[in-house]
């Protein structure tokens, strides 16, 4: 068996007997914790979301009589719940949760039809036997949870879908073949049921699709920092892909602060979602004297047309989610950190009137100055990190 050598303030290397095995079981452990963690927290998740749909369908019922009855609930069960628990209750996701129950509401007449006398555990302490019909009200999370195996953001994707064989499909491939959401999401965008439908060797289609890819894993650390899972827990996610983004935009935002007083600090590595896809924005200013919101967003490499249609997709929703109606549109900074080609531009198309864009010109930092400073930002730190 091998040892590990470890240095010490001698310098000189000892070796502990047996140390890899060691290290090896000890990093299989966590990261097994940290799946279990992470499934825990997706099925316990996804019951909760189940539970309020029905709870709101049922709400619904009761209110049907009224026009608009809907909508008004939905919304106000988005503003109190939000002010409560923060993010993960927009209206949009309610009524997601809404569907999701609609969708799934007779998973316990499927699973449990032929098994009248199935008991569960009421919050009480008791147990009842279960309807096979309609699932009970006294039915507790961990109950709920046991019926749905995949992780809410499987059920999000699988959701999106119009048909509802291709969601069945697609839905028992994933649990006959253990598939993560990223697999998932591939399987659907190359349309791997349509073209199983069409093959006239199916079994060997699916035998075929049943392969994941490499870039289909998913790690245990990706899986706690789902962004569903972290919005469920109220978590954070500020954390880049590199430790020279994060000291760059740290210190783009210093910068910034320090060009006078108008710039005012609102955020950084802020999420965002759209439709089912979720993005991250670097750094999020107010100008004072513009009146408005100033979106950066760092690129590692060199700009493309992809990026600026990135931003201006960040612009629309910033001007509808993060606008105040007292607020001029928000404008957009696209930075790119790339060896021999720092640049910095801002993105104005989208303003009301030209007038508007000018005046924006004048009193933004000039972009070459702001390219100038992450030039020097970035060589300063590729020299510390050497």
């Amino acid at each position: 068996m091998t040892a590990k050598p470890i240095k010490r303030k001698s310098d000189k290397p000892v070796s502990i007997q047996g140390y890899d095995g060691l290290i090896s079981g000890m990093v299989s452990l966590i990261e097994e914790a940290r799946r279990v963690s992470a499934r825990t927290v997706n099925a316990i998740m996804t019951a909760t979301y189940w539970e309020i749909g029905r709870r709101i369908v049922e709400n619904e019922q009761g209110g049907k009589r009224r026009a608009g009855y809907g909508e008004a609930l939905l919304k106000q069960l988005s503003a109190d719940l939000a002010s409560r628990f923060g993010r993960g209750f927009a209206k949009s996701n309610l009524y997601q949760m809404r569907t999701f129950y609609l969708t799934y509401q007779d998973i316990f007449q499927t699973a449990f039809g032929k098994s009248k006398s199935r008991k569960f555990q009421t919050p009480s302490g008791k147990s009842q036997p279960h309807n096979s019909q309609t699932p009970s009200a006294e039915l507790t999370v961990q109950a709920i949870s046991e019926r749905f195996p995949l992780p809410w953001s499987a059920y999000v994707r699988l959701l999106s879908l119009k048909s509802k064989q291709a969601r069945i499909f697609y839905e028992e491939e994933a649990l006959r073949g253990g598939w993560s959401v990223r697999q998932l999401n591939r399987q659907i965008e190359s349309q791997f049921y349509e073209r199983t439908a069409l093959s006239k060797n199916k079994a060997a289609m699916l035998t075929r699709g049943a392969k994941p890819k490499p870039q289909d894993a998913v790690t245990p650390e990706e899986q706690i920092k789902d962004p569903y899972v972290l919005e469920f827990l109220s978590l954070k996610d500020e954390y880049s892909e590199s430790e020279l983004e994060e000291a760059l935009i740290l210190h783009l935002e210093h910068f910034l602060l320090e060009l006078g007083g108008d710039f005012t600090f609102v955020g950084r590595q802020k999420r965002l979602r759209i439709g089912d896809e979720w993005y991250r924005v670097d750094l999020i200013f107010f100008h004072r004297r513009l009146r408005c919101l100033v979106v950066i967003d760092l690129k590692r490499g060199k700009f493309t047309h992809a990026d600026a249609g990135q931003m201006h997709m960040y612009l629309n929703y910033a001007r509808e989610h993060w606008t105040h109606p007292d607020e001029n549109p928000p404008v957009g900074l696209i930075l790119c950190a790339m060896k021999n080609s720092d640049l910095a531009k801002y993105a104005l198309q989208g303003l009301p009137n030209k007038v508007l864009a000018a005046e924006y010109k004048t009193v933004l930092p000039d972009e070459k100055l702001i390219a100038e400073e992450l030039k020097r930002t970035r060589k300063l730190l590729e020299e510390r990190k050497r």
